[in-house]
């Protein structure tokens, strides 16, 4: 009498990985969601490894635990991979104050922000044309 098992959100082709609380903007986050979106799982873990933005350390890491994640949850073939999503979304926002002149002080904002990517896998003819 055990509750029944949710249906699974993705396609049968499809893995995912988020990573939350990344302390980095969204905006910030959201250029290299935008360099790896659509590319070929080999050709967007090399373009963020050679990245000068500091946060592609961690983005990486959430490229790769998706690809573990299609081939060891899903069975998918690793050479065949798409990065097929990439999305950014805020987080919380840690507030602290510097002081300022004439006893003011000035709001800092240090946002954090979380990366979701999904990777599905397309036929080797489908790839090619991509």
């Amino acid at each position: 009498m055990s509750k029944q098992a949710n249906p699974r959100r993705l396609a049968d082709n499809e893995a995912k990985a988020t990573v939350r609380m990344l302390r980095v903007s969204p905006q910030k986050l959201n250029l290299l969601a935008q360099l790896i979106r659509g590319k070929k799982v080999a050709a967007a873990l090399a373009d963020l490894e050679f990245s000068r933005k500091r946060i592609s350390v961690e983005v990486k890491k959430a490229l790769e635990s998706a690809i573990a994640n299609a081939e060891n949850n899903h069975d998918l073939d690793v050479d065949d991979l798409v990065v097929a999503q990439a999305w950014v979304g805020k987080d919380m926002v840690m507030k602290r104050f510097s002081p300022r002149a004439r006893g003011r002080a000035g709001l800092i904002e240090k946002p954090f922000a979380n990366i979701t990517i999904i990777v599905r896998e397309v036929a080797a003819d489908e790839a090619k044309a991509a």
